[in-house]
């Protein structure tokens, strides 16, 4: 029986898969980050050869007939091309997908194989497929190529409010206390001198986003914190599905991630207002399933696996409780 690889790579964690062509899960680890753009190829392909033995593999030989390796930090062509050579030159499967893990949040979501895909981890991120194969990316480098969102900024964002409300610069809010009590301290002020002494990393930020969900409906300044993050997801949305000539489509925006997960219903239903105004027919939800059910259904889909086994598949991660 064929045997698929499946790879989620993110930026805080990676879950690794492998699964029988008929759609049973041999094994499912996790592991920690494994993007090329914090790790380098070298160190992301030493996080997969570690989980490989993990799962009860020798990363030494071919393991695969297929796999499918959805990895954050791979943006550009000429990125995807760089870690499809490494890919080949471990010789761990026959033949190599590679793509954005964005794509593994789309096909986790949805049975069409097209829409557009939002994810909100630390960061943010969009995809776009039309049902003629056509695709719609963004570089998502950051501030550098115009994103805004993410567990990083709206942590930042959450972090800058506390401040602005302790000195007197900006309207009062509860993150003004909530903030510096997530990292036992006392005021806003001691957050900042202990990321500026280096005594907190300040990547830590990440952290306050789950704050500024939980604080939107009782607290005007994480309100409107949550509302920048949902119209900056409508934009990518609405710039993807534009680019593809979707807008009049009965399209489905898929979102997925830690972040839109963390949050209440306040977030999705501003998304679902503000991109209302994009299309009449658009749809739009959280994806149920995390992204490596979508690797591991890209990589039977290479396969020419029938529907019934990626139903198993499915079934099989739901019964492992979604996530590794």
């Amino acid at each position: 029986m064929k045997l698929a690889l499946a790879v989620d790579g993110g930026n805080s964690k990676t879950d690794l898969a492998l699964v029988d062509e008929d759609g049973s899960v041999r094994s499912l680890v996790r592991g920690p980050l494994s993007s090329p753009h914090h790790l380098g190829l070298d160190g992301c392909l030493e996080v997969v050869e570690q989980l490989l033995r993990e799962a009860g593999l020798d990363p030494s030989g071919a393991v695969a007939d297929v796999g499918a390796f959805l990895v954050a930090g791979v943006d550009f062509p000429n990125e995807e091309r760089a870690l499809q050579e490494a890919l080949a030159g471990r010789g761990w499967t026959a033949k190599t997908i590679v793509g954005n893990d964005t794509f593994a949040v789309l096909r986790a979501g949805t049975e069409r194989g097209w829409g557009v895909a939002v994810v909100c981890g630390s960061g943010i991120n969009c995809v776009g497929v039309a049902p003629d194969g056509r695709h719609a990316r963004f570089p998502a480098l950051g501030a550098i190529t115009g994103d805004w969102g993410g567990g990083y900024d709206v942590g930042m964002a959450a972090l800058s409010a506390a401040a602005r409300s302790e000195d007197g610069r900006g309207p009062k809010t509860s993150l003004e206390q909530t903030v510096p009590a997530h990292f036992e301290l006392e005021r806003p002020r001691d957050v900042a001198e202990a990321m500026h002494v280096g005594e907190l990393p300040v990547r830590r930020v990440i952290e306050l986003a789950p704050l500024v969900l939980g604080s939107a409906n009782d607290d005007a300044v994480a309100a409107e914190i949550v509302d920048r993050l949902a119209g900056e997801v409508v934009a990518l949305a609405r710039a993807a599905l534009t680019r593809l000539d979707l807008t009049r489509a009965p399209a489905e925006i898929l979102l997925g991630g830690g972040l839109m997960q963390a949050g209440d219903g306040r977030l999705v239903d501003a998304i679902a207002a503000g991109l209302r105004e994009v299309g009449p027919d658009l749809a739009v939800r959280r994806t149920a399933q995390p992204p490596i059910v979508g690797a591991a259904l890209l990589a039977l889909d290479e396969l020419g696996a029938p529907p019934e086994a990626q139903e198993r598949v499915r079934r099989e991660f739901a019964g492992r409780g979604g996530e590794a």
